[in-house]
């Protein structure tokens, strides 16, 4: 899945950055109180972004194939 995709679906559910750290960037989620970091990788496994989802407390986003 690309970095890109995941990022809009996080801001569509109310997540914001955080902060920016060397390689990764740390997005919150003010209605669940909850963090989570994402890498600044191009590609993600979908693994990892279902994963990055779940720890902000949001739907998972779901690959159109």
């Amino acid at each position: 899945m690309k970095r890109r995709k995941l990022i809009i679906h996080l801001k569509k559910y109310g997540c914001i950055l955080l902060r920016e750290g060397k390689r990764h960037s740390v997005y919150y989620n003010p209605k669940s109180n909850k963090t989570s970091t994402v890498p600044r990788h191009r590609e993600l496994q979908d693994d990892l972004a279902i994963k990055i989802c779940k720890d902000l407390g949001i739907k998972p986003l779901e690959e159109k194939r």
